[in-house]
């Protein structure tokens, strides 16, 4: 072995990929919980991951509801490039809304990318089998998008929402509250949660990793109905990075 290099034997396995940034207190909260569910007892046995954290990616939201024409998707398309420059196994993004512009990051890249829809809805139907409704808490652009509507669909599963008023106590906790760093309010969330269960919803999940950060802070985690759309992409990524979950 040579000065400043490893030995032969060390694992050098191609690091995780991860879009970060969309947004900045999100992939903090998903790289923290990585680490905390990774079982694992000494450095060398985490996973190896490479972050860009792109925190002036154009608004995800306002460009799908129209309140902005600055594109995210070639933006999010030339980061995946990046990270892929870099040697990496796969990406993934922990950002729900982002998840509009997958086909333009699927289109930039070869390696496989980790959705966190899909992650997730696969993570309600093994929770509920035989869910036919499922509640989303979500940004409008997220609900806009039709996402989660349609990939809930291909499984006959009808996706509920908050209606505007809900909704705008959602956005309230997503945008003033967590991503301008104040205190979140789970009460909030707990309320418009029942609501969605009152109308049939099986599980509610939190698809907006700022609601992700709420759910850890308050430990809605523990609570049904809520699934957490972060949580499950953080447990997919260790399972596909070869590591196990504590």
């Amino acid at each position: 072995m040579t000065e400043g290099h490893l030995p032969d034997d060390v694992d050098q396995a191609p690091p995780v990929g991860v879009i970060g940034g969309v947004g900045p207190l999100a992939t903090a909260y998903f790289l923290q919980r990585v680490v905390q569910l990774t079982a694992a007892e000494r450095d060398q046995e985490h996973v190896d991951m490479v972050v860009l954290n792109h925190a002036t990616v154009p608004d995800r939201t306002d460009f799908v509801v129209g309140r902005s024409t600055l594109d995210p998707g070639p933006v999010l398309a030339r980061d995946a490039r990046r990270l892929e420059r870099f040697g990496v196994s796969f990406l993934v993004m922990p950002c729900n809304t982002a998840h509009y512009f997958t086909q333009q990051v699927l289109d930039a890249i070869t390696v496989p990318f980790v959705s966190i829809v899909d992650v997730t809805v696969a993570a309600a139907r093994r929770r509920a089998p035989g869910l036919t409704k499922v509640g989303l808490l979500a940004t409008a652009g997220t609900v806009a998008s039709g996402v989660y509507d349609d990939a809930f669909a291909a499984h006959g599963i009808e996706v509920v929402t908050p209606d505007a008023d809900d909704q705008a106590r959602v956005s309230t906790v997503i945008y003033d509250q967590v991503k301008a760093g104040r205190p979140a309010d789970p009460d909030e969330l707990r309320a418009v949660a029942a609501g969605l269960v009152a109308r049939g919803a099986g599980v509610v999940v939190l698809g907006c990793t700022e609601l992700s950060v709420a759910a850890v802070d308050h430990g809605l985690l523990d609570e049904p109905p809520f699934l957490d759309s972060m949580d499950e992409l953080v447990r997919a990524t260790i399972i596909r990075a070869g590591h196990q979950v504590r």
